[in-house]
């Protein structure tokens, strides 16, 4: 009888917390779909959290999300390690989310949408009120950046990437990254002056 040389599967706990994504991957782009699990836990909710910043619907995050992660599973044996496991993921991801908001109908112009009805005053707080309208305001002031400013902003900002790892998910170089950055930041910091 020949032994195997192919490695054990391991429960998905000890696959969570003890092995690199590198390893992970290798092990899942050789079939083992364990590893390609703890992958999807580990990275899943960073991910959403991108999609939903870049759709601004969860619906169509998710959607994005999870073709992101089928896309990943097929193209696993091309993945080569040049860029961490991660920082992959960022990239089918973004590029997912840019292919859906390129395909989405146009947006509806104010007059054709119907005013929501008025709700008690005394129903929600003051406070609640303006601080729903300051995220409005953000969410406004984010959509009238510059594509490549929304995205740099969003990837250091709200997910806390690193300028190198920003780069190679924009495809771009680091000074190019800052650039945006300072940028936006600026942008931001008018718009939500009235905020302060």
């Amino acid at each position: 009888m020949i032994e195997s040389t192919a490695s054990p599967p391991l429960g998905r706990d000890l696959l969570e917390r003890d092995l690199p994504d590198g390893l992970l991957a290798a092990r899942a782009a050789e079939g083992d779909e364990d590893s390609f699990a703890a992958l999807v836990h580990r990275h899943g909710s960073s991910l959403l959290a991108l999609a939903r910043c870049m759709l601004g619907n969860h619906q169509d995050a998710e959607e994005a999300v999870q073709d992101a992660f089928v896309s990943a599973w097929r193209r696993l044996p091309e993945y080569r390690h040049s860029a961490e496991f991660r920082t992959w993921m960022y990239r089918i991801t973004v590029n997912r989310c840019l292919t859906m908001r390129r395909r989405r109908p146009p947006p509806l112009s104010l007059d054709t949408v119907a005013e929501p009805a008025a709700q008690d005053a005394w129903s929600q707080p003051a406070r609640s009120a303006e601080q729903h309208a300051a995220t409005a305001a953000l969410s406004h002031a984010l959509a009238e950046l510059d594509a490549g400013q929304r995205l740099c902003w969003i990837l250091r900002e709200v997910q806390g990437l690193p300028y190198k790892e920003i780069a190679h998910v924009t495809r771009t170089s680091e000074q190019t990254v800052r650039g945006r950055l300072f940028r936006a930041r600026r942008s931001l910091q008018e718009a939500m002056g009235p905020w302060r």
